[in-house]
């Protein structure tokens, strides 16, 4: 069983039972999937930088990423409708949580000048977006690889119903949000 889960099973569960007095256990939000997206503006011109986009995003989620395509034409920014212009993976229960602990214990404390996350970025409905400036921060990635440094936004999804309950379960799993 995964280090996080079990964090969760036995500490998180009961110390959100007893702050919101939740009368069953299946009231207790929990983190349903984490969402990797990563936005290849510059794609349209280069299918190579979506290859490298899917292939950086392989290594980190160990799970292959689904292309996602233009819904409609914008001419500004020279976009066809259909056209690659990223790449996306939703990670779920054990590949959920791994990512999560790797997340939290190697790759943030990476990040230069981190001070902790912001704790203003919920949704209103629980969910947590972080957006990540660069794809090296992750031991994964090659430097030497790397053929265009890019960003990355990071969704956890819960199924907590307020933002103060999702910071909760956030926290007990072991999130370094920065004091405001």
């Amino acid at each position: 069983m995964n280090r996080l889960k079990e964090k969760y099973n036995k500490e998180v569960i009961p110390s959100l039972m007893d702050k919101y007095k939740y009368p069953s256990i299946m009231e207790v939000p929990k983190l349903e999937k984490i969402v990797i997206n990563m936005g290849v503006g510059d794609g349209a011109a280069n299918s190579k930088l979506i290859e490298a986009a899917v292939n950086d995003l392989t290594k980190i989620s160990g799970q292959k990423p689904v292309i996602t395509r233009a819904k409609k034409s914008i001419a500004g920014f020279h976009i066809r409708e259909g056209q690659a212009i990223g790449c996306k993976v939703t990670l779920r229960g054990e590949n959920m949580y791994n990512f999560m602990d790797k997340l939290i214990a190697i790759s943030l404390p990476q990040v230069r000048d981190f001070r902790g996350l912001n704790p203003k970025a919920f949704d209103g409905r629980g969910n947590y977006t972080l957006g990540l400036k660069e794809q090296l921060i992750f031991a994964e990635i090659d430097y030497d690889d790397v053929v265009k440094v890019r960003g990355m936004d990071i969704i956890f999804v819960t199924t907590a119903k307020t933002n103060e309950e999702a910071k909760d379960l956030l926290n007990g799993l072991g999130m370094p949000f920065r004091e405001k």
